[in-house]
């Protein structure tokens, strides 16, 4: 074995460092007291060292906004012909069934997904006409008339208040005596949606009520529990009106069947009027009652985020879920 060298082997030489035109910007290298590039210090032009600049006005895309999106699209053919107005969906199912529809001169089955922009579709034989651009109404529902299309014994009802449009559904419901904010859409599953407990889209209600409104409002915000389950009010407060009167506004984030009235009875009071203020990002507003208004853009675009519209436009054909139209029930 040789012997090991003892003699001191001079130092590696250093490889020297890209220089740069700022000595502030070299790793490890601090700002000068004062310079404007410290770390978080915003640079002439209001911009952060390390920040993407902004892009050119010139270069930024234009329109603020997308474009809602089309009625147009691969959907379910029960959908299709709902939204074109010829039958509800369960009618529509049954036709299907029977045969009665065909899409390209092929007899359809239940289920199947088609484009009404690009499929030709027959109802015994006519044609179908493609499905209207998304439409949103909101309506304020008077005492006394009914949320239903068609009442047997000819009470007045909430579809002879908006237009005739084909494939508008109500978004739940207001009960025969309820007043206020109602919804209609020719999206039944956005109104899915809307309506299920798990989105918590919230709507208020204020109520003119006689009893122990304070002590209801206490017991509104620790819950109250109704044979169905408990409630819980995200919002509650009373308001003197006189003649041992209250005024109870409470915000809930479900719609269970006459909800807001069952609640009231379990804690004692009565409800001597009840309107629906708010659903969702929909306000009431000075609209009078038996009149209705198209839905502005800041309300659509808050809707087309709580019920998914943009994912549901990027699902791939033929992965469309069944959902219903509304929850059918009254508040």
């Amino acid at each position: 074995m040789p012997p090991r060298d003892s003699r001191p082997r001079p130092p590696a030489p250093r490889r020297p460092r890209p220089e740069s035109a700022d000595p502030s910007t070299r790793p490890g290298a601090r700002a000068p007291k004062g310079d404007a590039r410290r770390e978080g210090t915003p640079q002439a032009g209001g911009a952060k060292r390390g920040s993407r600049a902004p892009r050119p006005l010139s270069e930024r895309p234009r329109g603020a906004r997308p474009e809602p999106p089309s009625a147009t699209g691969p959907m379910r053919l029960q959908r299709a012909l709902a939204r074109a107005g010829v039958a509800s969906r369960r009618d529509a199912d049954a036709m299907i069934a029977e045969g009665r529809v065909t899409v390209n001169g092929a007899v359809a089955t239940v289920g199947q997904v088609v484009d009404p922009a690009r499929d030709a579709i027959t109802l015994d034989g006519a044609p179908v006409a493609a499905p209207a651009p998304r439409q949103w109404l909101v309506l304020h529902k008077p005492a006394g008339v009914l949320t239903t299309r068609d009442d047997p014994d000819g009470r007045p009802t909430v579809f002879d208040l908006v237009p005739d449009r084909p494939g508008l559904t109500y978004v739940g419901r207001l009960d025969y005596m309820t007043e206020g904010v109602l919804l209609f859409t020719t999206d039944g599953d956005a109104a899915h949606q809307l309506t299920h407990p798990s989105r918590g889209v919230e709507r208020t209600y204020v109520a003119v009520v006689r009893g122990n409104a304070p002590l209801a409002v206490r017991e509104l915000r620790r819950g109250v529990v109704l044979e169905d389950g408990p409630v819980h009010a995200a919002q509650a407060d009373a308001r003197p009106l006189g003649n041992r009167t209250w005024e109870l506004e409470l915000t809930i984030t479900e719609g269970r069947t006459r909800e807001v009235r069952r609640v009231c009875e379990a804690l004692d009071l009565t409800v001597e009027r009840l309107v629906r203020t708010r659903f969702g990002p929909v306000r009431l507003g000075t609209l009078p009652p038996g009149q209705s208004r198209p839905l502005n853009g800041a309300e659509r675009r808050v809707i087309d985020t709580l019920t998914g519209v943009g994912a549901r436009r990027r699902e791939p054909r033929g992965s469309e879920r069944v959902r219903g139209a509304s929850d059918g029930r009254t508040r």
